[in-house]
């Protein structure tokens, strides 16, 4: 879809146009595959690599894409993504044989160097991470979409189709998220690198099949998303952020069944990857058009071969994890490819060759031991193992073929490791690549460590003694300078707080800042419980709000002390209206944290509730301050 020029439909006619030529190129399609006209002599991988930019001094999402793409403009490999801190690399497409993973890893490193040497002039960094740790609700926003008529018309489209009021977040993790926003544009948080196998029309069925049995283990094992917006949530939250930040539905009095467009599938392919096409068609209403002149059954008629653009811009509005492509190769034949969506981005280059050789052996391995898999597992346990590797990770247990009970570690190591050496062996890969990409899997499952794992016990051990945002900067920082030197994930030292680098957080948002874990009081409360709360929770400053969340309020340990003084006769019947202050100081979300600073300096008060259109959102107290005083001043 990134290369066609798509928009929105302007009229009824303009929309009727578009499906009959998404029906035809359907047709088209089915009567290629009988004829046999694909390409099938020959098996290539390819990939797509994504990336976030970010400033070098702040380590926060950079939305300078277009300016970058102006220095890189004799590039034509770089492009565009949704968000403005994100750009895209086009990989070549390689024969599967000898070198190619080294070829791959070579073109890739290569690339990006490129595009971080430029980076650097706008004093921006790149790196790679399924979800990037600095990012925050608010990069969200459209003002950071990147302006494109195609990016614009999928927002608008999208939006369009939303049955609530808002798109909203729920995941649980160590943490918990629950969030709403006004835009799918969430779904840039994401990064991955989208690897490609070519497969032969009569294979794509068992081949398919297949891609779909091994996600959950492919996925468990290369996990590296697991903190979003500051939280600690599933290993590969990427997963579930991306089917939600999309998902146009909303509950029903009914337990109807409807398919969210990013999806798994719902089961096996029986006969023809049309019957993807198909299902997607019928289950997903076509969301915008292309200007396309061209039939394709006349094209095909004349013995040419068409490109499918209709179906090509549906599929790219469809999100399976596991995505059949249709391209048409330099030789001017057709072929067919699956488009492996499950890997995140890094933690390094050489991670993501070992992602994509261990998936790619995979295939080909159990292509050779199975004729048909479907016979050997429920699709209803490959779909729960694959949430379940979102979830957990590399800390999984899966329920396997034959019905078997298997964990993560002993699964990769006893059976996938073998099976993945034995696929890449049967296309001659150079065994020097086997063993160099093959050993990252195997080192991964014995040290029980991937980049989830490492990212989750670096930010608990870093918010022990540090703030959040502080937490998330450090471990931005040493992601990026562990991809430089391209050590493999599992190996990499956990970061300290003395490694923050040029962090400078009087230029903090409050959002990125306060704390939204608040423990409040109501008006009708009565003094001697909140008391008790501050105590327990030792705390010293209480906002009061009413049932809506509207801040009305703020009691503090002043005013518990002044209750304390009281004649116990007086305290009798006094609630938490009759001494809090009624008009605190507050300050909104987008104000600067160096706003916020000066704000309780002049006004000479310990905190500041933070307010959105009088709702409480957090709080900023002096203890926070003190905490980065000397980087603030």
């Amino acid at each position: 879809m990134g290369e066609l020029n798509v928009s929105l439909f302007q009229d009824a006619k303009v929309k009727q146009g578009f499906i009959r030529s998404l029906l035809n190129d359907v047709k088209a399609l089915e009567k290629m595959l009988a004829e046999g006209v694909f390409e099938n002599d020959i098996t290539r991988i390819g990939a797509e690599q994504e990336m976030c930019i970010v400033y070098r001094e702040t380590l926060k999402p950079a939305p300078l894409a277009i300016q970058l793409l102006e220095l890189l403009k004799e590039y034509p490999w770089v492009e565009t993504e949704l968000a403005q801190f994100n750009l895209e690399i086009n990989l070549n497409p390689h024969k599967l044989a000898g070198a190619c993973f080294s070829e791959l890893y070579n073109e890739t490193r290569e690339k990006i160097e490129i595009i971080r040497d430029h980076a650097e002039k706008l004093d921006t960094d790149i790196i790679l991470t399924g979800i990037l740790p600095t990012l925050r609700k608010f990069h969200l926003d459209l003002d950071y979409l990147t302006p494109k008529k195609r990016y614009k018309a999928l927002m608008d489209a999208i939006s369009s189709q939303l049955q609530g009021n808002q798109f909203e977040l729920r995941l649980l993790g160590v943490d918990e998220l629950l969030v709403k926003h006004d835009s799918p544009l969430m779904e840039a948080s994401n990064t991955s690198f989208q690897v490609h196998l070519q497969v032969a029309p009569e294979d794509f069925v068992k081949k398919y099949n297949i891609a779909q049995a091994i996600a959950g283990p492919v996925l468990g094992i290369a996990a590296n998303s697991p903190i979003v917006y500051g939280k600690r949530l599933w290993h590969e939250s990427r997963i579930a952020l991306f089917q939600q930040s999309i998902d146009t539905r909303k509950s029903h009095n009914y337990m109807r069944e409807w398919s969210p467009r990013v999806n798994f599938g719902n089961d096996w392919l029986k006969n023809s990857l049309l019957e993807i096409y198909k299902e997607d068609i019928a289950r997903f209403r076509v969301l915008i058009a292309s200007d396309i002149q061209e039939n394709s059954l006349d094209i095909l008629k004349s013995g040419e071969i068409p490109k499918l653009r209709a179906l090509q811009v549906h599929n790219g509005t469809v999100y399976r994890w596991n995505r059949p492509c249709y391209g048409i190769s330099p030789n001017g034949k057709p072929h067919l490819r699956i488009e492996n969506r499950v890997l995140p981005a890094g933690p390094t280059i050489q991670d993501e060759v070992a992602n994509a050789a261990f998936w790619i052996g995979l295939v080909e391995g159990l292509s050779d031991q199975y004729e048909d898999i479907t016979q050997h597992i429920a699709f209803e346990d490959v779909r729960d193992n694959f949430v379940k590797a979102a979830k957990y990770g590399i800390d999984s247990t899966f329920s396997w073929l034959d019905d078997r009970k298997v964990s993560m570690s002993n699964l990769v190591l006893d059976e996938l490791i073998p099976l993945a050496k034995q696929g890449l062996r049967k296309y001659n890969i150079d065994e020097k690549d086997i063993q160099r990409y093959i050993s990252i899997i195997e080192g991964r499952a014995q040290s029980h460590m991937n980049g989830a794992r490492w990212n989750l016990r670096a930010y608990t051990k870093l918010i022990k003694s540090t703030t959040r945002d502080e937490a998330v900067t450090v471990l931005t920082n040493a992601i990026i300078e562990n991809q430089k030197k391209e050590m493999p994930g599992h190996t990499w030292d956990l970061p300290q707080t003395k490694d923050l680098g040029a962090y400078r957080p009087g230029k903090l948002l409050v959002e990125e800042f306060m704390n939204t874990d608040l423990f409040t009081a109501r008006e009708e409360d009565i003094i001697e419980f909140v008391a008790d709360l501050m105590k327990w929770r030792n705390i010293r400053h209480m906002p009061v709000e009413n049932d809506e969340g509207k801040l009305v309020g703020l009691i503090t340990s002043d005013q518990i002390m002044e209750y304390h003084r009281m004649d116990p006769k007086e305290r009798e019947g006094i609630t938490v209206v009759d001494m809090m202050i009624k008009d605190p100081f507050t300050i909104p979300p987008m104000d600067t944290l160096q706003n916020a600073f000066k704000l309780m300096q002049e006004k000479e008060i310990g905190c500041l509730p933070v307010a959105f259109q009088d709702e409480l959102a957090g709080i900023i107290t002096e203890q926070d301050i003190l905490k980065i005083s000397s980087r603030l001043l």
